[in-house]
């Protein structure tokens, strides 16, 4: 008990302290920096855009097309500029961290960027169009890189050639834990990667050993969690929620077929996969950032909102039938 109300106390602090909204000094002094950077076009216009995007989101990054393409291709209309915004900070740690083939949702509806990088490649690309190296501006919130012409909206990725598996056994991943990797490495990543109060549940609800096949943590940003935690009752049931008992990188999940679920560790909870313009999505919410963090013990993958239980989830039953026993003996409320 002692151990939940420091828990419930820090997320508490943690959320007083953290705002909601990008702050509109952020955008303008971006836009500054891009026109001294020699993004002219891409800085006026971020201004114009301000108040009606980005201000909508607590955090994003840009990505700028230089002056060139402005004059080649002439004012973007502003479907294509919302194709050129993530609502999500994204570092060169993080970048370096996707899988190719992973689908970063844009603030165009139904619309993504698809990482083309590959494990040979020095630089960084989406849509096979190339980052320019470091963030032209960086605050923590809102980031800005360049490249060196719009991406295309109709872009195709054929990087991948998996057919889809309806089987989401731990046994078919055939992946065992190493007890030796600590859960705080997984902390230490999500902590500075926009997930702190996950972080907080993380460290405080696992202890000692889990099973062979190790979990996966669906982890909401932060600003969602503060939207959608609003009671003290919530607390463990929003964890077990976002937990599955058993390793599921991120080349993993994209193999299963739509309509696949996955038993969490909250009795009668399900996690159904399916996907929308290349997106996967978990009981309607989009994945953000695809293995935000692994190793032998825990995968880390970063979801767009809270999984909410819906109301008839009383009367919800886990389909075991996917699961061996020894998956089974995963969903004891009592590990957490």
């Amino acid at each position: 008990m002692a151990s939940f109300l420091f828990l419930v106390s820090s997320l508490f602090i943690f959320f007083f302290s953290f705002t909601g909204a990008l702050p509109s000094e952020a955008i303008y002094d971006a836009a500054d920096i891009l026109t001294d950077a020699g993004y002219v076009s891409m800085s006026l216009t971020l201004e114009i855009i301000a108040e009606s995007i980005l201000e909508q989101s607590p955090s994003a990054t840009v990505f700028a097309p230089s002056d060139s393409a402005f004059k080649k291709s002439g004012q973007p209309s502003l479907d294509l500029l919302r194709f050129h915004l993530v609502m999500l900070p994204l570092p060169l740690s993080s970048f370096r961290r996707l899988p190719a083939g992973a689908k970063l949702p844009t603030m165009l509806p139904g619309q993504s960027l698809t990482v083309t990088t590959s494990t040979s490649d020095h630089d960084i690309s989406l849509n096979n169009i190339k980052i320019t190296g470091l963030p032209i501006y960086d605050d923590g919130v809102l980031l800005v890189y360049g490249i060196d012409r719009f991406f295309d909206p109709s872009f195709q990725y054929t990087g991948s050639n998996q057919r889809p598996n309806s089987n989401p056994s731990c046994a078919a991943i055939n992946r065992t834990v190493n007890s030796s990797e600590s859960f705080d490495q997984a902390i230490q990543t999500l902590k500075t990667s926009g997930y702190s109060a996950m972080a907080s549940f993380l460290g405080m609800q696992l202890s000692g050993d889990i099973s062979q096949n190790g979990i996966t943590v669906f982890a909401p940003a932060d600003e969602n969690v503060i939207n959608r935690l609003g009671v003290l009752e919530d607390y463990p049931s929003f964890f077990r929620r976002h937990v599955v008992p058993c390793k599921f990188l991120w080349n993993d999940l994209v193999d299963f077929v739509d309509g696949t679920e996955l038993p969490t560790f909250l009795e009668g909870f399900t996690i159904n996969i399916t996907r929308s313009g290349g997106v996967l999505i978990f009981n309607g919410v989009p994945v953000y950032f695809p293995d935000v963090f692994f190793n032998g013990r825990v995968v880390v993958h970063g979801v767009s909102d809270v999984l909410t239980v819906p109301e008839d989830a009383t009367s919800a039953v886990v389909d075991a039938d996917s699961f061996s026993d020894e998956d089974q003996n995963l969903f004891d409320p009592g590990e957490f």
